[in-house]
């Protein structure tokens, strides 16, 4: 079987923390080999460019915001998620590219067709063989955040922010319904547990009667 790329994907608050526990506990009951990183992040370079994105204290252009996501993507996937797919493991990548369609695509309005032009520059052809895509309605995000830590810097933008981010990436999921799998996390955990791993059982041909 070849090893497939997955992402989780969705607006701050959509619950991708708890999903992601999900996903370990799936790939651990199948004993499937598996590696999880995270965007931005999963390499020094990455993770110290993560924190300097993440900080309130940050003052950056869209442009120069938007370049030094691809910068941290180019070595995630050159040191992390290439060399694993290429020895037979499953990568599942907490964000990806989706991520800066939705937040400085649709959020800050960066049009499509840069971030493409990146996105064909940085990863050619490689596309995420699955996207889970957490969503929630925007107030339910917002009383997440508020109960969350202390924000981070995207986490401190306005509602109409998150409704652009989250309207941008339902904008892309019906656009590719085949790559797509749009969860309403906003329901009882095990109802969502449970068609998470219905997603995964069918992406990976698992038999639940085997």
């Amino acid at each position: 079987m070849l090893a497939k790329f997955i992402t989780l994907d969705g607006i701050d608050g959509a619950g991708k923390t708890t999903q992601l526990n999900v996903i370990r506990d799936w790939f651990a009951a199948h004993r499937l080999p598996v590696l999880f990183t995270r965007e931005p992040g999963g390499t020094p370079l990455g993770e110290a460019l993560r924190a300097l994105l993440l900080s309130p204290a940050t003052q950056v252009s869209l442009h120069t915001e938007t370049l030094l996501m691809f910068a941290a993507r180019r070595q995630h996937l050159e040191d992390v998620i290439l060399p694993a797919l290429s020895r037979g493991v499953n990568v599942v990548s907490d964000r990806f590219t989706d991520a800066t369609f939705a937040y400085q695509g649709g959020g800050r309005g960066l049009p499509d067709g840069q971030i493409e032009i990146l996105e064909n520059w940085v990863q050619g052809s490689l596309k995420p063989d699955l996207t889970i895509l957490l969503d929630v309605p925007l107030e339910v995000s917002l009383q997440r955040i508020e109960r969350s830590r202390e924000k981070d810097r995207f986490e401190q933008e306005t509602a109409d922010f998150f409704t652009r981010v989250r309207e941008a990436y339902l904008r892309r999921a019906a656009a590719a319904p085949e790559r797509y799998a749009v969860v309403d996390s906003n329901r009882d955990k095990a109802v969502v547990r449970g068609e998470i791993e219905g997603v995964l059982d069918g992406v990976f041909g698992v038999d639940k009667a085997a």
